[in-house]
C-alpha cells in the first residue's frame, strides 16, 4: 500500500469515526428522525438519484460523440454504471473512471479521445458546481460567521492547478460548443436531480431549508471533497455535510449526519447495476498486464 492511500485510508477512517461518534452522542435523536421516513419517501429519493445518473451517463455521451466516438448510448449507460460501481465498492483498488477507460478500450474505442472525454466529463462536471457554490459562500459570509483562513485559498489553488491540467483535454471541443453547452445542460440536470433528492430526505427526516441554500451548502461539500483527504471522499464527505447543514443551515445535528449517510446508501444502491459488468472489465484489465 503506497503512502498516499495509507494517508487516505486514514483519514476515511477518522472522518468516518467522528461522524459515527456524533452519531452515538445523539442518537435517540437518530432513531427518532429515521422512524419518520416512509418508504415512498425513500423510493422518491432514489429515483431521482437513479435519473441523476442517466444524466450523468447522457453527459459524457455527449462528449464521445462528438469528439468521434461512435458509441451506442446503452453501452455508454453500461460504462458510467460499472465505473460507479468500482467507485463505490473498490475505491481501495481502482477508480471508477479507471474502469470506463478499461471498459471503452475493450469496446474497441480510441483510447486518447475516451481519456479526453472522461477528463472533459470531470471538468464541465465542476464547472456545473461552481455555478452552485457561489450559493454556499453566501451562507459562510453572509452571516458574518468566521472561517478558517486556510479553507478557500487551497481550494481555489486546487482548482485552478486542476484547470490547467485538463484544460488541454478540451481541444477536440474547441470547434463544437453546443456539444459542451449539451453536456453543461445534463451536469446542472444531473445535480438538480441530487439535490433534490437531499431535499426529499431532509424532509423525510422531519426538518427543511431553503433550496437554494441546500444547493449551494452540498455543492460546497462536493468542492471539500475532491481534496485527497480520504478513499473516494468515504467519512469526509459525510462529515462536510452534516457540519455545512448543522452550521449554516440550521438543520439538526442528527438529521444532518443523517440525510448524509442515506444519500450515499442510496447513491451505493443506485450503482449496483454496474456489478454485472465489472467482472468482466477487471478480468480483461488483469489479462492485458504483463
Amino acid at each position: 500500500m503506497s503512502r498516499a492511500t495509507l494517508f487516505r485510508l486514514i483519514g476515511s477512517l477518522l472522518s468516518g469515526g467522528l461522524l459515527i461518534f456524533l452519531l452515538a452522542q445523539n442518537w435517540s435523536d437518530v432513531t427518532a428522525a429515521l422512524a419518520r421516513v416512509s418508504a415512498l419517501e425513500l423510493l422518491a429519493a432514489f429515483g431521482l438519484i437513479l435519473l441523476s445518473r442517466l444524466f450523468i451517463t447522457l453527459r459524457w455521451h455527449v462528449l464521445l460523440r462528438s469528439g468521434g466516438v461512435a458509441i451506442p448510448l446503452r453501452q455508454t449507460l453500461s460504462l458510467v454504471f460499472t465505473g460507479l460501481f468500482a467507485s463505490n465498492f473498490l475505491p481501495t483498488t481502482i477508480g471508477g473512471d479507471v474502469v470506463r477507460l478499461a471498459g471503452a478500450m475493450q469496446l474497441g474505442y480510441d483510447r486518447a479521445v475516451c481519456l479526453a472525454s472522461i477528463a472533459a466529463d470531470r471538468v464541465i462536471n465542476m464547472l456545473g458546481m461552481s455555478l452552485a457554490a457561489p450559493l454556499g459562500l453566501i451562507q459562510l459570509f453572509g452571516g458574518g460567521l468566521a472561517v478558517p483562513a486556510l479553507t478557500l485559498p487551497p481550494l481555489a489553488q486546487k482548482t485552478w492547478e486542476f484547470g490547467l491540467r485538463t484544460l488541454q483535454s478540451f481541444s477536440l471541443w474547441f470547434k463544437q460548443p453546443g456539444a459542451l453547452a449539451l453536456a453543461l445542460i445534463f451536469a446542472l440536470a444531473h445535480m438538480l436531480c441530487t439535490f433534490s433528492a437531499s431535499a426529499v430526505l431532509l424532509y423525510a427526516l422531519g426538518e427543511s431549508a431553503d433550496f437554494w441554500r441546500l444547493i449551494g451548502l452540498l455543492s460546497l461539500a462536493y468542492f471539500i471533497t475532491l481534496f485527497p483527504l480520504s478513499i473516494n471522499g468515504y467519512g469526509l464527505q459525510e462529515f462536510s455535510v452534516t457540519y455545512l447543514l448543522s452550521t449554516f443551515a440550521g438543520i439538526s445535528l442528527p438529521v444532518s449526519a443523517m440525510l448524509a449517510v442515506l444519500h450515499r446508501l442510496l447513491m451505493m444502491a443506485a450503482s449496483l447495476p454496474g456489478a454485472l459488468t465489472l467482472p468482466d472489465v477487471l478480468a480483461k484489465m488483469d489479462k492485458s498486464k504483463p
